[in-house]
């Protein structure tokens, strides 16, 4: 049975495109459009769609305050389709804070052209939205932006050790996934590497956004950096994240490869070079998204004797990755996300004593 499809754009140009893009794949049916929140809240209840794209910038209801009400009253899967800016990246990463499953970019130039040109990555996420997993929004106001970070929970160890490191990866859902472990994350827990599918354009918000919720100090990685403890480490835009080894200590590589399993940053490249650098020394984590991306790297991390995790799938917003990771065999433990911190800390404690 196909994906039933409500586009909300107040573009008529990315309306149409939309629609076509997304028709034309077969698994998928528009079954209407919108151009402002009132009349996409009527098709709603008129054409029970399966999938709604969203744009974030609306006309008459901020799409924000329409998301919110949705995801309160009536949740279901929301892919955003924002605009490339720096309003556009602090806008789509509360949207992804409210409940969005996932976002699309729209070009700043050539909007047809460019949605064109990304017509597998929109079918993709709108079928991936619809198996996504879709909760109620809860006491809106707590999950956007609160004015300090939430202090992190009390912890039996402390950490000051250089030699251990823990490599997360996410995609779809991991934005808040992501910053739910690291503000809960001591600030002398051992250096976290993680990279996580977001357009480069975002990639700097994101990072911001992650250091006023963490006691760690969060920031994006430039090549050649130290990997100190406390610090949590992502690519800048559009780069691949690597460990690497400089004699006792570990550094950062950033660099701009091809993309990997389609991705650039991939969680691949990034477990990859920390079961080769690091081995035993590190844990690592997959989290909710699509895909398989990571999977077979955390094989290998297993494989190099580094304890390995994922989210469960009750949990994650897309059990893509972590399900991937399981079939694999790459995965020792799949635990719920409110677990995964304090157990990614005593697996970096356990190896430490040992």
């Amino acid at each position: 049975m196909a994906i039933r499809v409500l586009v909300v754009d107040d573009s008529a140009v990315v309306r149409q495109v939309l629609s076509e893009l997304l028709a034309a794949d077969p698994e998928i049916e528009v079954v209407g459009t919108a151009a402002d929140p009132y009349l996409a809240r009527e098709k709603i209840k008129r054409l029970n769609p399966d999938v709604i794209t969203l744009d974030v910038e609306m006309p008459r209801m901020d799409g924000l305050a329409f998301l919110e009400n949705l995801m309160r009253l009536r949740p279901m899967p929301v892919v955003m389709v924002s605009s490339l800016t720096e309003r556009g990246a602090d806008v789509t990463l509360q949207a992804l804070a409210l409940g969005a499953v996932d976002f699309v970019t729209k070009p700043r130039l050539g909007v047809a052209q460019g949605l064109e040109e990304y017509a597998s990555q929109i079918a993709a996420k709108v079928k991936g939205a619809a198996k996504a997993r879709v909760q109620a929004l809860v006491r809106p106001a707590q999950r956007l932006e609160p004015e300090s970070p939430r202090p992190a929970a009390p912890m039996t160890a402390r950490f000051r050790t250089t030699d251990r490191l823990i490599a997360i990866g996410a995609s779809a859902g991991g934005t808040e996934a992501i910053r739910a472990v690291l503000e809960q994350m001591p600030p002398d827990a051992p250096a976290i590497v993680l990279t996580q599918h977001i357009p480069g354009g975002f990639s700097r918000a994101f990072v911001e956004r992650l250091d006023r919720h963490s006691p760690m100090l969060v920031r994006e990685a430039s090549d050649g950096e130290l990997i100190l403890p406390g610090h949590a480490y992502l690519p800048p835009g559009d780069r691949h994240l690597r460990v690497i080894r400089d004699g006792a200590r570990w550094r950062c590589r950033v660099d701009g490869g091809p993309p990997v399993n389609r991705h650039r940053p991939a969680v691949d490249v990034l477990f990859r070079s920390v079961a080769q650098n690091a081995g035993p020394n590190a844990v690592g984590a997959i989290l909710t998204g699509m895909g398989d991306d990571g999977a077979r790297g955390l094989l290998e991390m297993r494989e190099a004797g580094a304890p390995t995790l994922v989210q469960d799938e009750a949990t994650s917003v897309v059990w893509g990755m972590p399900g991937a990771a399981v079939k694999l065999g790459a995965a020792e433990e799949v635990l719920p996300l409110d677990r995964i911190p304090a157990r990614l800390l005593e697996l970096a404690g356990i190896h430490a004593r040992a």
